[in-house]
């Protein structure tokens, strides 16, 4: 797949989206959404890929690397003040539209946050299953200092993810918070060095790569179930997906290497 302003490829089972427009510290346009949404529905009913990680790109100039994972929306085309109010709320449902579909991919999702990720960067990020990030890497919400505000699902995510008082603090305040500090908070699962960060995030997506995958998918659609429904309602939905997972040919594969004390060798049905 040949894309302007991502790059797509593939390790064993797991695919990597690496934005790639690293002269801009990867700023959004609206073809980077178009692409990455276009990635997300062709490897969607791929079975050769279990796992997706989202990073950044380097930007070289000589003997200097400059590490970004995105800057957020391209600001110079921004305030170039030529959209409508229609055009506008078109970008706007376009950016939701992207993240939404990374929250909703029913594959692992991992962020690899290599350099800044700010505004649409943050959001996407909060998208996914798991945020890993680089010690140097930061990560902030600066909308309410640019005159805009967050999106992309923040307001639901980040009160969850931290509670309500620091979501608060970096929502209000725009804070900029390292990798270590992410981790401390829970806007990060780990960090790593910036040139451990994208091995590391590959043994982990291969590590979930390597499990049953309709159980993984099963596992991602009912933890990201709604927090309002009740528990009867909850026991109904896990005992159907057990059941979903029964009538797999993997599950009588699990069982079987199980017994025969051997890795499992999953097909996805």
């Amino acid at each position: 797949m040949d894309y302007e302003t991502i790059e797509f490829l593939e390790d064993g089972y797991v695919g990597i989206i690496r934005l790639n427009r690293p002269e801009r510290m990867n700023a959004v346009i609206e073809e980077m959404y178009l692409e990455i949404q276009d990635v997300l529905d062709v490897v969607r009913s791929d079975e050769s890929v279990r796992a997706l990680i989202l990073t950044g790109s380097v930007l070289k100039r000589g003997d200097v690397e400059k590490q970004a994972f995105c800057a957020g929306a391209d600001l110079k085309k921004h305030a170039s003040g030529e959209r409508t109010h229609a055009q506008k709320r078109e970008y706007i449902l376009l950016a939701h539209e992207t993240t939404k579909r990374i929250y909703e991919f029913p594959k692992p999702i991992i962020a690899a946050v290599n350099g800044p990720a700010r505004g649409a960067g943050s959001e996407m990020a909060m998208n996914c299953d798991f945020v890993f990030m680089a010690e140097e890497a930061s990560i902030a919400f600066p909308e309410t200092g640019l005159g805009t505000f967050v999106g992309g699902g923040v307001t639901y995510h980040l009160p969850r993810i931290v509670g309500l008082s620091k979501a608060k603090e970096l929502v209000y305040s725009g804070r900029i918070v390292d990798g270590k500090t992410a981790v401390e908070l829970g806007l990060a699962l780990r960090c790593y060095k910036v040139e451990e960060l994208l091995g590391e995030t590959k043994a982990f997506a291969k590590a979930l790569a390597e499990r049953a995958p309709v159980s993984m998918g099963m596992a991602k659609k009912r933890l990201q179930q709604s927090p309002a429904l009740d528990i009867e309602t909850v026991v109904h939905l896990e005992a159907e997906a057990i059941l979903t997972c029964m009538d797999t040919e993997d599950w009588h594969e699990g069982i079987r290497s199980f017994n025969e004390k051997r890795k499992p060798e999953y097909k996805g049905k």
